[in-house]
């Protein structure tokens, strides 16, 4: 079995697809599986509402069927896991959304965790998928920093404002490790779990984390 990774980018900014393949380096070891990191060229710019999750599910799809022969697991890199069902329908192989994962990882470095989204409209769609998975109780907050997928790239302004919410998550909302909600974050995790002082999980480097365990105990 090919021994890769492929992580899906859906939405068409390569600056986010950049920095989620920056983010995957301290995962990529002598042995380990290749990580490929792709983008949806179709997508929209950012996934920024349920019309936008909507519309790349066919082609998440595609590309899954697409890259089957080649790949040992997938992960769907959007926090808000577009189309995660409807493709693990279509491989035998791993299928992994970044929320859950990056949730689920949150689980085991704290009692409640705090989500950093993007835009107010995004937080009712994070707290459905939170009800679903039954983790209402263990959900500190879930709070905005107002900047759209493309505006993550100014790096200053997105920095201010991550900080801003995740210190308001800390210490309004009790909330003792943090969530990134949006792959466009990536590169600042690091520098916040340093500037907050609690364990900050990047989603995708947990949802890849999770596919390296998988592939590499043949658990599909």
């Amino acid at each position: 079995m090919p021994d890769r990774i492929l992580v899906i980018n859906p939405n068409s900014t390569e600056a986010v697809t950049r920095g989620i393949d920056v983010a995957m380096e301290p995962l990529r070891m002598a042995g380990g599986p290749a990580i490929e990191c792709v983008t949806l060229a179709d997508g929209p710019p950012g996934i920024e509402n349920q019309g936008h999750v909507e519309q790349v599910v066919p082609l998440i799809g595609t590309m899954v069927r697409k890259r089957d022969n080649d790949c040992s697991a997938f992960v769907i890199a959007c926090y808000s896991d577009p189309g995660l069902h409807a493709a693990r329908e279509l491989t035998t192989k791993p299928v992994l959304g970044i929320a859950e994962c990056g949730i689920l990882t949150a689980l085991t470095l704290g009692q409640r965790f705090g989500v950093i989204s993007i835009l107010r409209k995004s937080i009712p769609r994070h707290l459905r998928y939170v009800g679903q998975m039954g983790l209402n109780d263990r959900m500190a907050g879930d709070r905005a920093i107002g900047l759209g997928v493309v505006e993550l790239a100014d790096e200053a302004r997105t920095f201010s404002r991550m900080a801003e919410v995740a210190a308001e998550l800390r210490d309004e909302d009790g909330a003792d490790v943090l969530v990134m909600g949006c792959a466009g974050m990536a590169r600042y995790r690091d520098r916040l779990q340093r500037h907050v002082g609690l364990p900050v999980v990047e989603p995708s480097q947990a949802a890849v984390s999770m596919a390296i365990g998988r592939s590499r105990l043949n658990w599909s």
